[in-house]
């Protein structure tokens, strides 16, 4: 018998002594060229392990092949806390992280479906308008003129030059496809004067500099009513440009209200704003589409320039599947090889099941899911091999149905000689899998081991949690809730709605459903979501810096604060980390960040505060025996029991606590930064802040993503006290489980896109199981085998 090749000895990849975050030194051997899940309970160390470890260290050592010159344009990374690595290959991720939400982004910018279709258009595109960034709505139409002083061997000289750039952006809209409209009575009181308080915009008062401004630039008069002004007073007002004035020998700048509020609040994004600014923007500004373009972004060259009679604007339009039919009917030797890799891109976006977007689509509306199969599609027709593809739950955002096509394209990718690794909590993705490595025993601090690698038949008798769940099966319920009342949904048409009509059950638990792209989001998010007393939690991530923890992001350090300062006496801010309580050496960070240019950055524990952040002064001051910093080291189930009695008793955080709880968060500590957070538990923290909120009408988007199968049944729990309370819930979800406990089920479809877009089936779970007249009802009847 021949004897093995030592390179082909290589067949695993080995970690030994693996630390990233709340991982206990683990130490696991993956089979290559196989599909391994990852499993265990949401924040048991599956990512720490899997990115963390893993892909981190691979593509670390990957941006070590590039010169010093390259690696400082690329994000430098540290070295994870792990003895020994062994066996890597080159790891290519396709995350969960929702894409940029910039308004300029959309499917087709995203991908690199946009920037082929400019260079079609520029080659074949009648009449010939320039090059491909005539064709690119971000791209603004320029020109100039003028002299341009140069040194050539110590002569001067000066030569005229001009130049033009013909770009694809329509002029009025500036390539956003809206265009926004003030309503002037949200913004002042026409019966008032400015010195009477006339402005209603928020942060606008003429106490301090802005009255003086005001006051003192002479364009109107700050003691007449507003409706009393010229057409001149009013547009220096209202529409005045940055203009430099000088106000008591003061150099200043005048700026016409609508200049300053879209310069101060329409540059930020929306779900960034304080709630109070929201409001305000909500209320005066309305986003209109563009009447020039008509919403698609481009300027009328751009829109005249054809191939077939078909303008770039139309195809963009165009929903993708019919996009292909029609690329593949373009028969231009010419341009061969481009047709060749749009026709490949456009053929991946269908087969990997978002044939239904269009590449107008703003990227920033994609649900997570969509997102990562968005992502993914480059790598698809790859002919690479030997390569690690590590995935963050791909089943997020698939109905049933869509899962199994997602465990098909794994299974291609597996076969084709690639190692591919998954982070997966649904038994239908577990059960393809050639290897499982399961996490646990729990969450936080009380996880961060391997409790079982082998087979799936191993995991099932394993007795760990996830052995234990894997094969739960909700069952229907027996009785159901009777609707105190009616939600009227009418004429609904946003993005392939078909003119929708439905009527909603209120003090109920709804679920709506149907496959990726039947129009679930455009109906509750477009007819539902802005109507008052209604309370959306979507998918969205949570914006926070590395200063950011639980206690901040839910308004809990703020009722700790006061009493700390109570108690003891002296005032509030010292006991923020963020504030006068700072420790002086790292500014509350409790780490000092030394940047190293190209190399990654190095961390180090502050020697002064020892990672606590205070200022030692700030730590002798104590409530019921516990100074601040060792309050924040609390897990959310200890302080649960702190706050609620004795010395310590605080209503406002025990509150909060308690919602944090009920969400299935107790191991969480309150200072831990919010950044280490994984995606199902930045969710729920989320959610526990808008439990909070007054609100009849709680609408919660896929609320099971990153949910391990054991706290699906506790999420069930949360969902049935908040009925319980007399609130209405409607829950977008995908998930069995989720559907089996409903009390009114609303399935869209029947298909994505435009085969969807229609309410196929309202009723209860038991009518849609006995009809099994839709995709959903098939699957759910399968899943609770009736």
């Amino acid at each position: 018998m021949e004897k093995m090749h030592a390179a082909d000895s290589h067949d695993l990849i080995r970690v030994h002594g693996a630390r990233v975050n709340n991982l206990k030194d683990v130490s696991v051997e993956i089979p290559k060229r196989r599909l391994t899940v990852f499993t265990g309970v949401s924040g048991s160390g599956k990512s720490s392990l899997v990115f963390g470890t893993i892909a981190a260290e691979s593509q670390r050592m990957i941006n070590e092949t590039y010169s010093a010159f390259v690696q400082g344009f690329m994000p430098s990374q540290a070295r994870p806390d792990v003895d020994v690595l062994e066996g890597l290959t080159t790891a290519i991720l396709v995350d969960q992280e929702r894409m940029g939400s910039d308004p300029r982004s959309t499917v087709g910018t995203a991908t690199d479906a946009n920037a082929m279709l400019r260079i079609l258009f520029s080659r074949l595109g009648d009449p010939h308008i320039g090059s491909p960034q005539a064709y690119s709505f971000n791209v603004a139409s320029i020109s100039g003129a003028g002299a341009v002083t140069m040194e050539k061997s110590g002569v001067t000289t000066k030569e005229r030059r001009s130049f033009s750039i013909t770009g694809g952006m329509c002029p009025r809209c500036e390539g956003r496809g809206a265009v926004t409209d003030f309503e002037l009575s949200a913004l002042y009181d026409d019966s008032k004067s400015l010195n009477e308080g006339a402005l209603t915009i928020p942060g606008y008062s003429m106490d301090g500099w802005f009255g003086r401004i005001f006051r003192g630039c002479g364009y109107f008069d700050p003691d007449k009513p507003i409706k009393k002004y010229t057409k001149r007073e009013l547009h220096d007002l209202l529409h005045r440009e940055p203009t430099k004035i000088k106000v008591d020998g003061i150099n200043l700048t005048f700026s016409g209200l609508i200049p300053s509020i879209q310069k101060s609040f329409l540059s930020k994004d929306r779900e960034a704003m304080q709630p109070h600014i929201r409001a305000f923007v909500d209320r005066a500004i309305t986003f209109t589409t563009c009447p020039e373009c008509d919403g698609t972004r481009l300027s009328e060259g751009a829109r005249s320039s054809k191939i077939k009679g078909v303008s770039i604007a139309d195809a963009c339009a165009m929903q993708i599947s019919d996009l292909a039919g029609w690329v593949r009917g373009l028969d231009e030797p010419s341009v061969a090889p481009l047709l060749g890799k749009l026709q490949h891109t456009l053929d991946s976006f269908i087969e990997i099941g978002l044939g239904y977007l269009s590449l107008d689509r703003p990227a920033g509306t994609l649900s997570g899911g969509e997102a990562q199969r968005t992502k993914m599609i480059r790598h698809l027709g790859s002919s690479l091999t030997d390569v690690t593809y590590v995935f963050d739950e791909p089943t997020i955002g698939l109905h049933p149905h869509d899962i199994q096509r997602m465990n098909e394209l794994l299974l291609q990718l597996r076969d084709k000689g690639n190692t591919v690794l998954v982070v997966e909590h649904k038994p239908e993705m577990i059960a393809i899998a050639d290897h499982v490595v399961d996490l646990g025993p729990r969450a936080g601090s009380a996880g961060g081991e391997i409790v079982f690698q082998g087979s799936l038949d191993g995991l099932r008798a394993s007795g760990t949690l996830t052995g234990r769940h894997l094969d739960d099966r909700a069952t229907l319920k027996s009785d159901v809730r009777k609707a105190s009342d009616f939600l009227e949904v009418r004429g609904a048409g946003r993005h392939n709605l078909r003119n929708v009509d439905v009527d909603i059950p209120l003090g109920v638990l709804v679920v709506v459903t149907g496959v990726a792209g039947s129009g679930k989001s455009s109906l509750i998010h477009g007819s539902v979501a802005g109507r008052d007393g209604v309370v959306a939690v979507d998918q969205g991530a949570i914006k926070g810096s590395r200063r950011s923890n639980p206690a901040t992001y839910t308004g809990l350090l703020e009722p700790i604060r006061k009493q700390f300062a109570k108690v003891n006496g002296v005032k509030p801010a010292l006991f923020s980390a963020n504030s006068e309580g700072a420790c002086p050496n790292c500014n509350g960070n409790g780490v000092i960040y030394t940047d190293l240019g190209m190399m990654a950055g190095v961390a180090t524990t502050c020697e002064v505060c020892e990672g606590r952040r205070f200022d030692a002064s700030v730590l002798e001051y104590k409530l019921a025996g516990r100074d601040i910093s060792e309050v924040l080291a609390m897990p959310v189930a200890e302080a649960v029991e702190f706050f609620a009695a004795g010395d310590a008793r605080n209503p406002a955080a025990h509150k909060i606590l308690a919602r944090l709880s009920d969400v299935g968060l107790g191991y969480l500590t309150l200072g831990q930064p919010l950044s280490t957070l994984s995606g199902g538990e930045r969710q729920r923290v989320k959610l526990a802040v808008h439990m909070g909120e007054q609100g009849g009408v709680f609408i919660l988007d896929e609320p099971t993503t990153g949910l391990h199968l054991a706290d699906v049944e506790q999420l069930l729990g949360l969902l049935d006290r908040l009925v319980d309370a007399g609130r209405s819930v409607i829950v977008i979800e995908h998930h069995q489980a989720v559907m089996a406990h409903a009390d009114w089920i609303i399935d869209l479809g029947p298909g994505a896109g435009h085969d969807g877009g229609r309410v196929v089936f309202e009723g209860t779970p038991a009518d849609l199981v006995a009809a099994r007249s839709t995709l959903t009802g098939q699957h759910l009847a399968e899943y609770v085998a009736a």
